[in-house]
């Protein structure tokens, strides 16, 4: 029996636990804990930086474990997670509960604006607790890269929350791709509706000033961005539609929909040499245009040759492309999905890499799936928690998603300028464009230092 004890943990630890096995061997939670990890049985102690919204859900899908803290600046958007989790002591501003509860919390869960995303986990990172961020990870390239360095020196466990990277759709995508089965993939399209009927963009959004709601605390909210007076505009829902707090659609459904493209192209091993907004239309003083289309081009990578990969957000109903059936593309309710077009045929998936087959639908009825070839996840908060817990690293682990973040953020950058914009990946600038690479990296406001 203690042989198998051992056989089945030294499988979920792996070489972690390597050097560090008792010579009686492992039968007591007490050696993994001096080991320094936690027993797969025993609850993490999770707090939150973001309880309304998208906090909300990714709050209940950790709610195997213990929920110790919540900090939001507005009770009004938290409120239903507040009622959930009366106990749970709950703060306006992320920095006081992170001093206050250091000692009770192993992980921390950070949904809230983008903009924050990079301070809130450095802040936690820094203090030794375990990272789950919501896509798109952070705003800017220099904050993607500080991040996945801060996840090394810490040796903490992250994830980004782009779920599509633990679906089977994805895996099974890449390795439809890898075995060649529809050649070499030169061209690749991906889609999303918003922002459309989600948020405005455009020449007609102006922030007007108003009233801070009696809920809401406005400068815990701003947190290290340039003050400015309160606007409806921005909360609770409408900030993504602003370069300062957000990423447009990018932001939004760019890590979802590029995801397994991401994977399965292998982009991220050399970034892109260039990305071009090639079409935008709604342009606004103060938000991302209303509709945008960008083309970032990859050189060859390993045995694939070089990639066309094209961003339309905005649509209005699914898009169509030269040899493709009407009416065969693969899209969620809500429009979302990508086209990979090989000189051998072409694979069409869904949002989060669901539903993943061939096109034209023929194609179907006599396939067969290569042989796995990848394992398949436990979920995308599971994986994240069996990590914390001394587990395998999850599978958008920041040293996964930081670089995938990296050149999906230059799409954000490009729609600001007419024209394509050279890219290195390695000195990580543009090389055409100087002005371009004042975008890379943001401003902080003071009392907001980016390493807490």
């Amino acid at each position: 029996m203690r042989d198998q004890g051992l056989s089945r943990r030294y499988f979920f630890y792996g070489s972690l636990l390597a050097g560090a096995v008792p010579a009686a061997g492992f039968g007591s939670q007490a050696s993994l804990f001096r080991a320094g990890y936690k027993s797969p049985n025993e609850k993490l102690n999770i707090a939150a930086i973001g309880a309304g919204g998208k906090g909300y859900s990714d709050i209940n899908g950790c709610a195997t474990e213990n929920i110790v803290a919540m900090a939001d600046p507005d009770d009004k958007r938290a409120e239903r997670t507040y009622a959930q989790f009366p106990k749970v002591p709950k703060y306006k501003d992320f920095r006081q509960m992170l001093d206050k509860e250091a000692r009770n919390i192993d992980a921390v869960l950070v949904s809230c604006p983008d903009h924050m995303h990079g301070s809130a986990a450095m802040w936690a990172m820094a203090r030794g607790k375990h990272v789950y961020c919501q896509k798109p990870l952070v705003r800017t390239v220099w904050e993607a890269q500080e991040l996945m360095k801060a996840a090394r020196k810490h040796n903490v466990a992250t994830q980004m929350g782009n779920q599509g990277y633990s679906n089977p759709g994805a895996r099974e995508c890449c390795e439809i791709i890898w075995n060649g089965d529809i050649g070499n993939v030169t061209e690749l399209h991906a889609w999303t509706d918003r922002p459309g009927r989600y948020w405005p963009q455009g020449p007609a959004v102006e922030p007007k000033e108003a009233p801070v709601p009696a809920t809401l605390d406005w400068q815990a909210w701003l947190g290290g961005s340039m003050p400015r007076p309160y606007s409806p505009a921005y909360v609770p829902h409408n900030w993504r539609a602003f370069p300062d707090f957000g990423c447009g659609a990018i932001g939004d459904m760019a890590c979802h929909i590029l995801g397994t493209p991401n994977m399965a192209m292998r982009l991220s091993e050399t970034g892109p040499v260039s990305v071009e907004c090639i079409k935008k239309d709604g342009v606004g003083k103060y938000t991302f245009p209303h509709q945008a289309v960008i083309r970032f081009d990859f050189p060859a990578r390993a045995n694939m040759p070089a990639l066309k990969l094209f961003w339309h957000d905005s649509l209005k109903g699914m898009p169509e492309f030269p040899g493709v059936p009407k009416g065969q593309l693969i899209g969620d309710k809500d429009i979302n999905g990508s086209l990979f077009m090989g000189d051998k045929g072409m694979v069409t998936t869904g949002c989060y890499g669901e539903r993943t087959r061939l096109i034209p639908d023929e194609k179907m009825k006599d396939y067969k799936l290569p042989p796995q070839l990848l394992t398949r996840s436990p979920g995308h908060y599971r994986d994240w928690i069996r990590a914390c817990k001394g587990g395998s690293p999850a599978c958008s682990n920041f040293d996964e998603s930081a670089p995938f973040v990296t050149w999906m953020l230059l799409g954000v950058i490009a729609m600001k300028f007419e024209g394509k914009l050279d890219w290195d990946a390695k000195k990580l600038q543009f090389t055409n464009n100087k002005e371009a690479n004042r975008y890379l990296k943001p401003s902080f406001h003071k009392g907001w230092k980016f390493a807490g």
